[in-house]
């Protein structure tokens, strides 16, 4: 039976993201251009097209250690701006793409690849397009950063917000990185991205030894937002943290999330774990993060912090062995053009994703402002 058997229903596509800022993202790996559109975004925003042309330079291929797909990634404002400044109607950004060479998959469309959405998409649509990965490749992410530049560019207006983010582990080689120092400049002073300067050299060896193998690598990106106030979020399904992973897992290739110290906290006691209360200028602070900023899921005050777990970039050079379309099993080798570790691209991705996900809830606490009479430090 084919996954076109299955599919006995018309079926969509889950495209758009956040409640109170709206952006849908559009466009296939090897389609004529992608984007994204956004509905929410308040009037006279400050916003140039320059910053995201700047934002996309850090997510581009066609670098040391990234795939050499070579995109220019300019974009173009087509709507919801004027003079600078937003116009509280429909924003539009176009991402042309120019170097997709879709004859590099003619020889796998008719197989199901390991580790890709090749049969999943087929078993839930009934058709797909197999150029790149169609809609499931990273390509899509460079719509999601030029989103990160309008979520920064609405986070300004509000608070004077800072979001970092760096390659955190390659593989078994962890770094040494100070969230509440570590700045974007001593991040991209590296093509793997992290900061540390020991650990990057070694960081960058595996993944080149990686590459030349045929062979791919995965690893956690962090990324500390500094600056939020307390206050924004709410309890249960709406916990900022589970927000924050809702964004980050949505990324292609990522696999697990944490929120603060996360995984770590599960091996200490309560007493080892707690952040101690201290005063401070506007209320309570904590004086350790291990619950990286949020508690109940409402920002604390203190610097937000979240990591990103990525799998192994799914395509390789190696022989392995899959199935056809006609249930055959066959042996393949991967072609195309692919990041032998997805990380260093991740990074800026990540970066806007935490963005996003702030510009939406700092739009909730506006619709939905403390009863009067009742100032907090968040507002």
């Amino acid at each position: 039976m084919t996954p076109y058997e299955h599919c006995t229903t018309l079926a969509t596509m889950s495209n758009t993201f956040g409640e109170y800022l709206r952006m849908t993202t559009w466009g296939e790996s090897h389609g004529p251009g992608i984007g994204c559109v956004f509905d929410g975004v308040p009037a006279g925003i400050p916003l140039s097209e320059e910053s995201l042309v700047e934002a996309l330079a850090r997510r581009r291929p066609g670098r040391e250690l990234t795939s050499p797909r070579n995109e220019p990634d300019l974009p173009r404002i087509l709507s919801g701006w004027f003079e600078g400044r937003t116009l509280g109607t429909p924003l539009a950004i176009w991402i042309e793409s120019v170097d997709a060479r879709s004859e590099d998959y003619d020889t796998i469309a008719r197989l199901y690849r390991p580790g890709h959405a090749d049969w999943t998409t087929e078993a839930r649509y009934g058709h797909r397009d197999p150029r790149g990965g169609g809609r499931a490749s990273a390509r899509e992410t460079a719509a999601r950063v030029a989103g990160g530049v309008v979520a920064m560019a609405i986070l300004r207006t509000i608070a004077p917000i800072e979001i970092v983010g760096w390659v955190d582990r390659v593989g078994e080689i962890a770094s040494q990185v100070d969230p509440e120092t570590v700045t974007r400049a001593e991040v991209d002073a590296f093509p793997v991205r992290c900061p540390d300067p020991a650990a990057q050299a070694t960081m960058t060896e595996r993944i080149v030894a990686a590459r030349d193998a045929g062979d791919s690598l995965g690893g956690w990106v962090r990324v500390v937002a500094r600056g939020v106030p307390a206050g924004w979020g709410d309890p249960l399904f709406g916990k900022l943290k589970a927000l924050l992973a809702q964004g980050l897992l949505s990324l292609p290739a990522a696999v697990a999330f944490e929120s603060g110290e996360g995984i770590a906290s599960t091996f200490r006691t309560g007493l080892e774990n707690n952040d101690a209360f201290i005063p401070g200028p506007a209320g309570p602070v904590p004086q350790t993060n291990r619950s990286g900023g949020q508690l109940g899921g409402i920002s604390s005050g203190a610097s937000i912090v979240s990591g990103v777990g990525f799998k192994p970039t799914s395509t390789v050079a190696a022989r392995q062995t899959t199935v056809d379309l006609e249930g055959n099993a066959v042996e393949f080798e991967g072609t195309g053009r692919h990041d032998p570790c997805v990380l260093p691209r991740a990074v800026p991705v990540v970066e806007a994703m935490m963005a996003l996900v702030l510009a939406d809830r700092a739009l909730a606490r506006r619709a939905f402002p403390p009863a009067e009479g009742v100032e907090l430090s968040g507002r």
